[in-house]
């Protein structure tokens, strides 16, 4: 973002004066996702830059900022949206059992776990 007010936005979202928070994301280093850093209170996007410029960036502590009108972030808390509908349990890595499934496999051909060869000493 820069100095200038997004053009998609009025000129004054809020009432002269009128704080509002925004919310601060941070990325430290090359290679390192946003995090986020915390909040600045401000009238405006362009105040929000620069006390978000202030807080976060005058010791090159961070390499990039993301400045969000908390307003504008949307929560997603429906479990039924966080939650697919199909098991997808073997894309995680303790999903995806083969032991179990070939366990069910012996039982339904009759046959029995294999015993571990021994190596003589």
């Amino acid at each position: 973002m820069t100095d200038q007010q997004p053009p998609d936005r009025p000129a004054a979202p809020a009432e002269h004066g009128t704080l509002e928070p925004w919310e601060v994301f941070r990325r430290e280093k090359e290679g390192d996702p946003m995090r986020h850093g915390g909040s600045v209170m401000a009238p405006d996007a362009v105040l929000a830059v620069h006390y978000a410029r202030e807080l976060y960036g005058r010791r090159q502590e961070s390499q990039a900022l993301w400045v969000v009108r908390r307003a504008d972030i949307h929560e997603l808390d429906d479990p039924d949206l966080l939650d697919p509908p199909l098991d997808r349990s073997f894309k995680k890595p303790g999903g995806y059992v083969m032991r179990d499934k070939l366990a069910a496999a012996r039982e339904r051909a009759g046959t029995s776990k294999p015993r571990a060869k021994r190596e003589r000493s």
